[in-house]
């Protein structure tokens, strides 16, 4: 492994070093320039040229471009869609000029109608993101972040189990825990917030999300394994000045949302969103005398004030939440008492972000902070098990991006800070620890602009960070990105690079507490790590006329260090060690996304995971769980006047190895629990929605196929039993669910 760091650490150099120096033949003077508005705000896209010159150059995601030099006094000529064409002469010696077009141009109106996926990997990123807009957001019930994939075809989530509810994401086909979880691409909820980080952050607070697949850039961290999810939230200066959102469901919940917004007309902005949910799930449908889903209770405030005046933009936000919850058994039997279940969490975070352009005198500087605080506490019992713990954490970050001698070459470089400082207790055993983890990385981007196609065709990112964690050591993570574009619509992309991940054993895996399991730590588990690497086609194309594109994404995971959760070696124990020999992960996604028609969107994936560890014994197998097929189908069809919109999701999800429970005595478990396998099954999701001027009113049902797991938990008739076991969910616990909501927004005065 060292020399593999040792090679990709001389390559990560050499690369830089021959794409950023000169020719050694005829060196070829250049200028580097930036367009802004007279608001310093940069311009996308804007053309520019020498005087009477046939060919050009056009302007970056920043503004930046970079044009051969004259050896005479001459004029640049820069357009843009607007504004007036802006003369601007330059002298032989400039090789860095700021150019502001101002003038704005009369435009007779005209309608520029396009088609863009509520779900689409873009052409220019040089790193295989997928972006899931807001409006695609309003076409499943997703009140919160974990419920927001249902549409989507590359993360899957976990059905909840009855005791804790919690829902378990996986990514390529390992769990979430090996992917990062960024908010607003900052890292956040890690430790002993994990296993409900994703439903504290309500379904109308997101702006859209990104799936950054495989191993991504390295300026949030060495996690990130298998990728990232990164949650855009609302902004003050854009989000509706009111918003309410009232939800309730046969499920027994109801919730509301309320997001009050001020844009001023100075350099201030400030919004508050508010969220308020309750579930009373008073369902048995089993008739195994245990409540089908726990109730809970969630309260959950963000402030929001953001900055913008010229080159400065700053923005400071506090977010507070408490969530309880409560579950188990419903009747005493034979006069033992309840297995109750009951959690809570309190959180309270504050995080800032300060960005300047132009420091040190040079326009194509720009300089970025971001500082985080957190404190979290958790409490719980389950049956006889008691969990206790509280977090605080630190993040800061500081991060400066400059050119080297034209906008082709860009550098990113950016020291961090990170402090997790844990107080963990199961029972009578102590898990507490703290990490201090300082670190500084640097990115390297090379464009290759191609001016036929109005874009660079070929970009690569090399990067690497070294930190230095305070239990594990020093840690290097390489990793390198590149995009080629075949053609404007054909778009290649490799990936590969090496990641860790500090485990928080019983946070991430809280669930094995609804049993009455004995848990067992193998000593000295540190550090998890794993190279990732991977391919993604993406081409965009007309069938029939129609937009059409299709994506096809393989990955692959080695890891060098896996924690296994061994819950196959006995029935009544939990055994957490290292696993004995290799484990890898391989994932296939296949995606075509097509309109057939104005207004309709129609989305087929099939997904194949492989996945493969090393358990006592020598015995290779796959997690248990884990669907190897997972296909979806979803349609939408909007009308023409937008007032009317139709979707429906259908789910395919193989069969799932279960759990060995050969050994349970007969009486306790019932006849799914002793098969190998789970059956494969359907799922439906539907909703209308219709629309007014101010109010959307919205109808569905989830799992309309009505499939569920009729016996979820081993021994219920006997929950002291050490056999007791509630955690074997593979499948819904309760049927077709219906819905019903409304937007609302006031009409501007």
């Amino acid at each position: 492994m060292k020399k593999i760091v040792y090679i990709l650490g001389f390559a990560t150099l050499m690369i830089a070093e021959i794409c950023a120096q000169e020719p050694e033949k005829a060196p070829l003077a250049v200028i580097s320039g930036l367009v802004t508005n007279p608001e310093s705000e940069p311009l996308i896209g804007a053309s520019v040229q020498w005087k009477g010159a046939a060919t050009g150059t056009i302007t970056d995601v920043n503004g930046r471009f970079s044009i051969p030099a004259r050896q005479q006094p001459d004029s640049l000529i820069i357009r843009y869609v607007g504004h007036l064409p802006t003369a601007v002469e330059v002298l032989p010696e400039e090789d860095n000029i700021w150019i502001e077009v101002h003038g704005t141009q009369v435009l007779s109106e005209i309608q520029i109608k396009g088609h863009v996926f509520d779900n689409a990997t873009s052409m220019l990123e040089a790193r295989n993101i997928e972006r899931i807009s807001a409006r695609e957001l309003t076409k499943a019930p997703c009140c919160n972040l974990s419920e927001s994939f249902q549409t989507n075809g590359t993360v899957d989530v976990g059905y909840a189990d009855p005791l804790t509810g919690v829902r378990d994401i996986r990514m390529l086909g390992l769990r979430g825990i090996y992917s990062q979880f960024l908010l607003e691409n900052r890292p956040a909820m890690g430790g002993i917030a994990t296993p409900f980080a994703f439903e504290m952050i309500p379904g109308t607070w997101l702006e859209g999300i990104q799936i950054a697949k495989g191993a991504s850039s390295v300026v949030a961290g060495y996690a990130g394994i298998t990728g990232q999810i990164n949650a855009e939230l609302v902004k003050p200066a854009t989000d509706k000045p009111v918003f309410v959102n009232v939800f309730t469901s046969t499920e027994g919940r109801a919730e509301v949302n309320l997001h009050l917004n001020s844009a001023g007309e100075g350099r201030w902005s400030q919004g508050l969103l508010a969220h308020a949910s309750v579930v009373e799930n008073n369902w048995d449908m089993n008739s195994d005398n245990f409540y089908d889903m726990s109730s809970r209770r969630q309260l959950n405030g963000l402030y929001r004030a953001q900055y913008h005046h010229g080159k400065a933009t700053g923005q400071f936000n506090l977010q507070a939440l408490t969530d309880r919850r409560t579950g188990g058994q419903i009747r005493e039997l034979q006069g033992e008492r309840l297995f109750a279940i009951n959690q809570q969490h309190d959180r309270m975070e504050a995080w800032g972000k300060y960005a300047r352009s132009g420091v040190l005198g040079r326009p194509f500087n720009q300089w970025g902070n971001m500082v985080s605080a957190s404190w979290h506490q958790a409490a719980a019992t389950y049956g006889k098990n008691t969990y206790q713990a509280s977090q605080q954490s630190v993040y800061a970050q500081s991060i400066l991006e400059t050119i080297l001698k034209t906008t082709d070459h860009k550098l990113v470089v950016a020291p961090s800070f990170q402090l997790d400082r844990i107080e963990e207790r199961m029972n009578d055993i102590d898990l507490g620890r703290t990490e201090i983890i300082p670190g500084a990385m640097t990115e390297y981007t090379y464009s290759r602009p191609n001016l036929s196609m109005g874009m660079p065709d070929l970009v690569v990112v090399v990067g690497a960070r070294v930190d230095h964690n305070s239990r594990f050591g020093w840690l290097f993570t390489p990793r390198m990105s590149a995009r080629y574009n075949m053609t404007a619509a054909t778009a290649i992309r490799v990936a590969g690079g090496y990641g860790y991940r500090s485990p928080h054993l019983m946070a991430e895996n809280i669930n094995v507490l609804a049993s009455n399991r004995t848990l067992h730590f193998a000593p000295d588990l540190l550090f998890e790590s794993a190279w990732n690497y991977g391919f993604n086609l993406t081409h965009a194309f007309k069938i029939l006329g129609r937009p059409a594109t299709t994506s096809l994404d393989l990955y692959r995971t080695d890891f060098d260090r896996q924690i296994l959760v061994d819950v196959d070696a006995s029935p009544t124990d939990v055994y957490f060690r290292y696993a004995e020999g290799p484990s890898w992960a391989n994932s296939a996604i296949a995606m075509l996304q097509v309109s057939p028609y104005p207004g309709t969107q129609v989305r087929l994936g099939g997904k194949l995971n492989d996945v493969r560890a090393a358990y006592a014994g020598g015995r290779y197998d796959t997690p248990v769980q884990l669907p190897r097929y997972r296909g979806l189908l979803a349609a939408d069809f909007e009308t023409p006047s937008k007032r009317w919109m139709f979707n429906a999701t259908l789910q395919y999800v193989g069969r799932q190895r279960l759990p060995d429970n050969s050994t349970v005595p007969h009486e306790l478990h019932h006849d799914h629990a002793m098969q190998a396998y789970a059956p494969h099954y359907l799922m439906l999701g539907a909703q209308v929605t219709h629309r007014w001027k101010t109010i959307e009113v919205y109808v569905g049902g989830e799992n309309l196929t009505g499939f569920r797991q009729h016996d979820a938990i081993l021994s219920a008739s006997d929950p002291w039993s050490p056999y007791f076991n509630a955690t074997q969910v593979w499948a819904p616990i309760m049927g077709a669910i219906g819905y019903a909501g409304m937007r609302f927004t006031p009409a501007a005065r």
